[in-house]
């Protein structure tokens, strides 16, 4: 799945609930006019942007995370980069992610990796990242 992140909102219509319209005809009054994004979604959002372009996105995946003194989600990334340009590209992010500032209104990337890295060579050059974060709520 390709987002394009110059030209639209492509993951916010992807993964967006009811249309305003809908919500205040539904007597969502509030919500209607003042929708909240998921922190998933931003946080997806942010990853896509500091990927790239060559970025597909292949799966996501969260789950609830607590420790005594913090509560939170891990979310697990896949993306695949094809093709040479791809690749670059991929390393890129690579080498970015762990020291990469995040900003996500309420919320804190506490922690930030690659956990796999799968090269193929045909029928075309592909790397397939997996990424793990770990998405705190702020006190």
């Amino acid at each position: 799945m390709r987002f394009d992140f110059h030209h639209g909102r492509d993951l916010i219509r992807l993964f967006a609930g009811p249309s305003r319209k809908a919500a205040t005809q539904d007597g969502g009054g509030a919500l209607g006019s003042r929708r909240r994004r998921d922190p998933a979604l931003r946080l997806l959002d942010a990853v896509m942007r500091l990927a790239g372009p060559e970025a597909e996105l292949i799966s996501h995946a969260e789950r609830p995370w607590a420790s005594a003194t913090f509560s939170g989600t891990r979310h697990t990334i896949t993306l695949s980069f094809a093709g040479h340009p791809g690749i670059t590209a991929g390393e890129a992010f690579i080498a970015l992610l762990p020291d990469h500032e995040f900003h996500l209104p309420g919320r804190l990337v506490a922690d930030a990796g690659v956990s796999e890295v799968t090269h193929l060579t045909q029928p075309r050059p592909l790397m397939v990242v997996e990424t793990d974060l770990l998405l705190l709520n702020e006190i």
